[in-house]
């Protein structure tokens, strides 16, 4: 981490064995502001820094090389000390080094984004004295950082401005900052779905909580998916049926229907040329292929709509099936077999 410009005219006026007292009497200013300059509690006026960089034989450059930025390294030294101090120090003084910090480093996004959750969180965990007299310099340090240029630092702003208005029962203010969440961002519509039912909106709080558990399962259920295919693939039927078990329970918990469940089952009866099984899963789908896409009486779903399937495409999909079933290359253990050469001729 570079020198603060304090701390170079310190090393610079001691390198040139000056009290700071020679110091200031040659620039024409008190001991006391010297004093001041090398300990960061003020700067030099901009009239001095060259008459300072002659005095001491150093360039304005080299005077001026004070850290503008921080590795995030740099900038975690810093969080944890003032977590360390928040464990021993009063609030108030902690705050007060923090700011100081924040005011050395004034274009450092991820410091001022980590002191801002350390205080933030400092004032709720600790006992402190009026804790709102803190509101005003946290919260501004927030809305600046809204303005970043990386999207990772705008909405952890955005995140706990939500969270501070939220915690303090002012809901509209928190739902603006929903805006600088991505609409694809799930944790928008869980925010929102929190405020709608914060102000009595429960109808419309539901609809957005169902949403979520939709999107969340085609999520997890296409992981599932990938994870017993690769077991498949490795040839290890152990972990395909841990998967194929998780992934079926996951369906049943989701109230994805008959067909869903059935359809999973099968990639592990083929997988093992399981008869018996490959029967029952191929029954099961051509005789709930009617109900693919209906959750009309699903209570998990009731605030939700559906387009309900046409006749015409479930017979489309009873027909694909068929096709399907009909693979003798893929379905070739189940050759010769009666039931299910009289599945296979039913569309």
């Amino acid at each position: 981490m570079k020198m603060q410009i304090g701390e170079i005219i310190r090393k610079y006026r001691k390198s040139n064995h000056m009290t700071q007292e020679e110091m200031a009497e040659r620039l024409g200013v008190s001991a006391p502001a010297v004093n001041k300059w090398e300990n960061g509690n003020s700067m030099p006026d901009i009239m001095l820094l060259a008459p300072i960089t002659r005095l001491l034989g150093i360039s304005l450059d080299e005077l001026l090389s004070f850290e503008k930025e921080l590795t995030d390294a740099e900038a975690k030294e810093i969080v944890e000390a003032v977590n360390q101090k928040m464990e021993t120090e009063d609030y108030a003084e902690v705050f007060q080094w923090a700011k100081k910090k924040m005011e050395q480093y004034p274009n450092c996004e991820h410091l001022h984004m980590w002191l801002c959750i350390t205080l933030d969180g400092g004032r709720v965990v600790k006992a402190v004295e009026n804790p709102a007299q803190y509101d005003d310099f946290i919260c501004s340090s927030y809305e600046r950082l809204l303005k970043s240029g990386e999207e990772y630092v705008r909405t952890t702003a955005a995140d706990f401005l939500y969270s501070f208005y939220v915690r303090t029962g002012q809901y509209e203010k928190a739902e603006k900052y929903l805006t600088c969440f991505s609409d694809q961002n799930p944790e928008k519509k869980r925010k929102q779905a929190f405020l709608y039912a914060k102000e009595g909106r429960n109808e419309e709080a539901l609809k957005l909580y169902e949403e979520l558990l939709f999107s969340s399962y085609r999520m997890l259920s296409a992981v599932f998916y990938s994870m017993l295919s690769m077991s498949i693939q490795e040839k290890d039927m152990e972990k395909a049926e841990y998967f194929s078990d998780k992934t079926v329970r996951l369906i049943r918990l989701f109230e994805m229907g008959t067909y869903q469940e059935y359809a999973m089952r099968l990639e592990l009866a083929q997988a093992k040329e399981d008869v018996r099984e490959t029967l029952v899963c191929a029954e099961k789908m051509l005789k709930s292929a009617g109900q693919v896409g209906n959750y009309e009486n699903v209570r998990l779903y009731e605030h939700m709509s559906f387009r309900e399937l046409s006749g015409e495409t479930i017979d489309g999909l009873r027909e694909k099936l068929t096709a399907l079933f009909r693979d003798e290359e893929t379905f070739a253990y189940m050759r010769g077999n009666q039931h299910w050469e009289e599945i296979i001729r039913q569309v």
